[in-house]
């Protein structure tokens, strides 16, 4: 079924090209506003995809003026998305979204892709597809393509291929070095950049210490946030065998991830998954015998809620905070209150480190070992299948508090200069929309670094002051 879909959205791409030679499709006029789709994986409470495209969309409003754009965002389901996204329109993505793609970004005059694990097989190559869709229907129409704060990894040859041919004349601005010397490979132009969730600003930290203080914080005790994840069970697949199976049977329940999509199972995936369960709850259990801290876990898509859980009732039921229940402005508000943390979703991290919060990863691919070389914290990270996690987990924990203001420190001007790279992806953004639309409005006089960025929050500011140079 994956293969069918490449095929399809292939043949969509090549059809696009017939049409754009035909004259059909919608080109940008000068004195119009440039409509640009915003290609992700939003509206499924994943907090991370949400606010990295609230920041895109900030950014983007900043550089090119509020009045001379027309931003639409895709979104899974709206109830997950309602009052995100400011005055953006929000467009259902279904889950077979071929003829979605081929519709919607005909009705735009750019497409920037926005998920961060953009060119990769590790999660599910029915969203790397739809990634590749979107930019090589936008290119072959001779319209914007973008790819923004992409990574990418290992894929499919297919995979490989599709974006080898349909992503040549799009330009991809990666978050790390890594991923720019994959596209490389396959001749796909890149500039390096970052992730965008970086000026993001939550609820103020008074939310967090309230939900934090209702589920029986002391205000006192430091607070140890755990972001876990089931990372044994991608990547998800189409099938339309289980989906058949499943309707008729019942079979591949505990596998469903929703419609024709099946999460990788097997009693493999189940051992090695009680095996990370295991050892994080015996690490903290561990933990709290040498030291007094209040652990709370966060599950950061509403699909971490199994492993939060899981870990929560080992532990004799700590609290667990939902992404479903909790919005992207009230989940990253809680975080920030935190006072150290084991992450294994990047975005846990990132949006923590603005409050400068120690935190260590548990990685299951390359985006969390890539930040941490970053910040030079190669010591606080563990892989998600090392056999000896559960004793590693309490000896970084003690680093974590030992270490915090040196670590701290290592993050805070990581913020900063990823701000100031951020930055240069909207330089590298402004370029390349004159580049293909040389009459749109720019502005003009004597622009600052801070000028290509949304409004920096007072925080944000102060870590600027504190850390640049």
């Amino acid at each position: 079924m994956d293969q069918v879909l490449e095929l399809w959205v292939s043949g969509l791409i090549e059809l696009s090209k017939v049409e754009w030679m035909l004259g059909k499709g919608k080109p940008w006029t000068p004195g119009a506003k440039l409509k640009i789709l915003f290609a992700g994986y939003n509206g499924t409470r994943n907090t991370g995809s949400d606010v990295r495209v609230e920041e895109m969309l900030r950014q983007v409003r900043r550089i090119f003026g509020e009045g001379n754009v027309h931003l639409t965002v895709m979104t899974q389901n709206f109830d997950y998305s309602r009052g995100y996204f400011g005055n953006a329109t929000q467009v259902h993505l279904p889950d077979v979204f071929p003829p979605f793609l081929y519709r919607e970004v005909r009705q735009h005059h750019g497409i920037m892709a926005c998920e961060g694990s953009m060119f990769k097989s590790k999660f599910a190559n029915a969203l790397t597809t739809m990634m590749i869709g979107s930019l090589g229907i936008a290119t072959a129409q001779n319209k914007l393509s973008v790819g923004y704060g992409a990574e990418a990894g290992a894929m499919d040859p297919m995979l490989s291929g599709m974006c080898r041919r349909y992503c040549c004349d799009s330009l991809i601005v990666t978050r790390n070095e890594e991923s720019r010397s994959v596209l490389r490979k396959l001749g796909v132009p890149t500039e390096i950049g970052t992730d965008t969730a970086w000026t993001f600003e939550p609820l103020g930290p008074e939310y967090g210490r309230q939900g934090l203080c209702e589920v029986g914080w002391d205000e006192r005790t430091p607070v140890l946030a755990l972001c876990p994840i089931n990372p044994f069970w991608w990547p998800v697949k189409a099938s339309l065998v289980k989906a058949l199976a499943k309707a008729s049977t019942g079979a591949y329940a505990d596998s469903h991830y929703r419609t024709i999509y099946f999460h990788n199972s097997g009693s493999e995936v189940r051992e090695a998954y009680n095996r990370y369960i295991g050892a994080f709850a015996n690490a903290v259990s561990a933990f709290r015998k040498e030291h007094k801290v209040f652990p709370v876990l966060i599950a950061m898509e509403r699909l971490d809620a199994d492993a939060c859980r899981r870990i929560a009732e080992r532990l004799g039921g700590l609290p667990v905070f939902v992404s479903d229940q909790f919005d992207m402005y009230q989940l990253v508000s809680i975080l920030r209150n935190c006072h150290l943390m084991v992450s294994s979703r990047y975005h846990g991290i990132v949006t923590s480190m603005p409050a400068l919060v120690p935190s260590a990863g548990v990685t299951m691919d390359e985006r969390i070992r890539n930040l941490m070389r970053e910040r030079g914290h190669t010591h606080l990270l563990l892989n998600v299948d090392d056999p000896e996690l559960e004793a590693k987990l309490v000896e970084i924990m003690r680093f974590l508090l030992q270490d915090a203001e040196v670590i701290q420190d290592g993050i805070g001007r990581t913020v900063v200069r990823n701000l100031q790279t951020m930055a240069r992806m909207g330089v590298y953004l402004e370029e390349h929309v004159q580049h293909r639309y040389p009459e749109f409005p720019t502005r003009n006089g004597l622009l600052n670094w801070e000028d290509y960025l949304p409004p920096l929050s007072p925080n944000l500011r102060r870590l600027v002051e504190t850390y640049s140079g």
